[in-house]
């Protein structure tokens, strides 16, 4: 057989991502009955069956992105304008800005050191007269320890919101996340667990709630309603017939796609267990990791090199990796920094009889520590055995200080 450069995987494109004649099928279906919008087609009806059953909940809403799924929650708990939702700061802003889109304010609180998920301690420290709800983020498809986040809630009668974007499948205590707290949110943008290229799902237990979710994802119009209106501020976050028939394809392959990357990431962890300076993702205790990305610490004083010169060399040799995840905490980001929301106003920020937000670095030693660290590898479907072999050598090569790297490299080949 000819022989061709080895590629690793990306789930940019079709190296990365799986999709066949099962979404053809159903994409065909819907050009063929000529609707596309979910309000008169079958496949989002169908999708938020499916979903909602595989889940164990009675409720879920299909919508537009994670983003949308994220502000469809926030909305649900219907804050007062200048309530305040307790969050991380180590996640996409697209799980912050519906706070504030819903006039209420984002209060971060500090991570655990080794997970990167916030914790029931380091909640607790950020609640004040003002909370209305808590924002999980389950990082990387690690699970945060929900019991005692639940506990803390319950005793301050708190709303808990999952963000479950990068964590299909995960579970605490044999429990799926998603279905832990009162709402969870899941997203289908390219690089999930399962994609429709953009989308999400919202799952809720709780009457009200759904129906509020519902409403707000279709501009508060009262569809079915005896007397319908549009009952309040909202907007419009349907998802299409297109998107919905492709997620239906998708989610039947959901449970492969989750158990193969746990495969290859245990795979991982074992070649790379004894580099000095490298340490391999945790998992927290008595949860199921799903490995949404393949995330280590780096110690650079072990490893003998700099995270940016690691993952510069890494990239070199066609391994995607990130330094650091995001690049500084959310709230250094100029819209929360210099608070660049509505106008000049600032609003929520001033404008109301409350204290004024500062977000001080000194309150977050172990956010600045995990993202002095990270480095976050690229992790999808068809990563198989020669791409995680071919990983971990590039790392050895690295980390040892081979001459030879170069030349290594282009000898793994795939026949």
């Amino acid at each position: 057989m000819s022989k061709k450069p080895f590629t690793v995987p990306s789930d940019a494109d079709a190296s990365g991502r799986t999709f066949g004649l099962e979404e053809l099928a159903l994409l065909q279906r819907v050009l063929e009955s000529g609707t596309l919008n979910c309000t008169k087609g079958s496949m989002v009806n169908e999708l938020e069956r499916r979903f909602a059953k595989r889940m164990g909940m009675p409720h879920c809403t299909a919508v537009t992105s994670g983003t949308a799924a994220i502000h469809c929650a926030v909305a649900a708990v219907d804050p007062e304008p200048g309530d305040e939702f307790i969050t991380t700061p180590i996640t996409d802003m697209g799980g912050i800005t519906p706070i504030l889109y819903q006039l209420a304010i984002p209060i971060f609180a500090d991570v655990d050191p080794n997970t990167y998920n916030i914790t029931a301690e380091t909640i607790e420290r950020c609640i004040s007269p003002r909370t209305r709800a808590i924002i999980v983020t389950h990082l990387f498809g690690n699970p945060a320890e929900m019991d005692p986040i639940m506990e803390l809630a319950r005793r301050h009668n708190l709303t808990v919101i999952e963000d479950c974007a990068q964590a299909y499948e995960a579970t605490y205590r044999g429990r799926r996340v998603g279905t832990i707290g009162d709402i969870g949110c899941f997203s289908l943008q390219q690089g999930k667990h399962i994609t429709a290229g953009e989308g999400g799902l919202v799952i809720t237990r709780d009457a009200a709630m759904a129906r509020r979710i519902r409403l707000f994802h279709d501009k508060a119009w009262g569809y079915g309603d005896p007397e319908p209106d549009h009952y309040f501020l909202a907007l419009n976050y349907r998802m299409t017939e297109l998107q919905g028939a492709v997620t239906l394809a998708q989610l039947d392959r959901l449970d492969r796609f989750v158990h193969h990357r746990q495969c290859m990431a245990k795979r991982l962890t074992r070649q790379l267990a004894d580099l000095p300076g490298i340490w391999t993702p945790v998992t927290t205790p008595l949860g199921k990791h799903v490995f949404w990305k393949y995330a280590v610490q780096v110690d650079e004083q072990q490893a003998g090199i700099s995270l940016n010169d690691l993952s510069a060399r890494l990239r070199k040799l066609g391994i995607a990796s990130v330094p650091r995840y995001i690049q500084k905490p959310a709230f250094e980001c100029q819209v929360l920094r210099d608070q660049v929301t509505f106008g000049r106003s600032r609003f929520p920020f001033v404008g109301l009889d409350r204290p004024p937000v500062e977000y001080r670095p000194e309150n977050f030693p172990n956010v600045y520590r995990a993202l002095s660290r990270i480095l976050v590898l690229g992790w999808n479907e068809k990563i198989d055995e020669p791409a995680v072999d071919y990983i971990a050598q590039a790392f050895r090569s690295v980390i040892d200080g081979q001459s030879e790297i170069d030349a290594q490299a282009s000898q793994l080949v795939r026949v």
